[in-house]
């Protein structure tokens, strides 16, 4: 028995680096996952290109998925967990008015245009438009993904409603849906056009728009709230 207490005691701490690595190639198969899909599309996007970006092997790959549907599920799930944690640390989120932490979404949402197209597109909307009928789990896994984004933004809306206009008849679930209908057509436009100029126009837009369903309130209608 002290023997195999000994073994056990001398094999443990080569388990952990192992479970490390295992870790960080998952996590660098799934940043690559998302670049070369977000560059390529998911059809075009080969294993070996993901390997290559990842600059691991296809043995490696298989390990974690397998196949490339799998991947792209998995990619999806990563891609939203960074923008959750990207859009929850950005500071209009700490706003305490609602209606400022909506404009803020929408300013924020512009500030993120920069780099090449593939930076700031989305891999959800860039995914779901291929595969939205030949890969029924890619669909749900995008759809459930840009509705949690949504979701966020609804919440704050809900908020922002009941201060600024609460007896209008406009729906908060359907207004931060609309937002993304206004963010994936403004990426199509910008992967048209092959610039960003397009997408900041279209937040622009949805910025007054936002403006007509929630008007400022006067301090002193807030006072008398």
């Amino acid at each position: 028995m002290a023997d195999a207490i000994s073994i056990s005691a001398t094999r443990e701490p080569a388990a952990v680096p192992r479970k490390q690595a295992a870790q960080e190639s998952l996590t660098r198969l799934l940043d690559a996952a998302v670049r070369v899909i977000r560059s390529k599309g998911y059809s075009a996007a080969r294993v070996e290109d993901i390997c290559a970006e990842a600059g691991l092997t296809k043995g490696a790959f298989f390990h974690h998925f397998t196949g490339k549907e799998a991947c792209a599920v998995a990619a999806a799930a990563h891609f939203a967990a960074n923008a959750d944690a990207l859009f929850a640390a950005a500071p209009y989120a700490a706003l305490p008015d609602p209606r400022a932490r909506v404009f803020g979404y929408v300013a924020f949402r512009k500030e993120i245009l920069t780099g090449d197209l593939p930076q700031f597109t989305c891999l959800l909307g860039t995914m779901v438009q291929e595969a939205y009928d030949t890969h029924p789990i890619i669909r749900a896994a995008c759809d459930r993904y840009i509705g949690e984004h949504a979701a966020r933004l609804e919440a704050d809306l809900t908020e922002a409603k009941a201060r600024c206009a609460p007896d209008a008849d406009w729906n908060p679930r359907s207004a931060a849906m609309f937002s993304q209908c206004v963010l994936q057509g403004a990426f199509i436009l910008a992967k048209a056009s092959h610039a960003a100029d397009v997408a900041a126009d279209c937040l622009e837009h949805l910025r007054r728009y936002f403006e007509t369903l929630l008007p400022e309130r006067a301090p002193h209608e807030d006072k008398r709230r």
